[in-house]
């Protein structure tokens, strides 16, 4: 797991020292917020997807670890995949960068993953009926302004589904394999 984590990391950082490089230099102009998005998206997706099928799944299969909500009470538990991801862009944060990547849910099961505000929770109904896409935009957080883009976050083990549809406070619960269930949100500031 700690590999799994290094690796999403120094992508992370990678990506933000191009994007840093880049909006630097005079002559190119740099690489579009889009791409360096698009890039970490990728790596993002990839690092939770292995964490999701090739640990979790794998070892709730074999009758091995769980992962629980509870994880950091008990010593024989894994975090969920979601946890996962909240933990690795916390992590991420310690190398000083100020991009930002989280989950959010038309239904989540925890209320800090709910849209803020009224465009990521359009952002989210647009993805449930185009998930190919992603939904980009500007956004004000303080004084600072962020490019951010909301992607599709999809089903895709039989261990997500089960979870969401049997979790007390999922509100919907017939969720099936690679339905979208909500969205990853990443935010790269525009400014320096």
């Amino acid at each position: 797991m700690i590999r799994i984590v290094s690796v999403g990391t120094v992508m992370l950082a990678v990506g933000c020292l191009l994007f840093a490089v880049a909006s630097r230099a005079a002559d190119p102009p740099g690489i579009p917020p889009e791409t360096v998005a698009d890039y970490l998206h990728s790596v993002i997706e990839a690092d939770r997807t292995f964490y999701t099928i090739h640990v979790v799944e794998r070892l709730q299969k074999g009758g091995g670890t769980k992962a629980a909500e509870d994880w950091r009470a008990k010593k024989d538990v894994l975090p969920l995949p979601a946890q996962f991801l909240i933990e690795a862009s916390e992590l991420a944060t310690t190398t000083g960068s100020k991009i930002r990547y989280r989950l959010i849910s038309l239904w989540p099961i925890n209320p800090k993953n709910a849209p803020d505000g009224p465009t990521e929770k359009r952002g989210l109904e647009l993805l449930r009926d185009h998930p190919e896409r992603s939904v980009t935009g500007t956004v004000k957080r303080g004084k600072q302004s962020y490019f951010q883009a909301i992607y599709a976050d999809r089903a895709v083990s039989s261990s997500c589904v089960a979870c969401h549809n049997s979790h007390p406070h999922s509100s919907k619960t017939d969720f099936s394999m690679h339905d979208v269930m909500g969205g990853l949100v990443i935010e790269i500031p525009l400014e320096r």
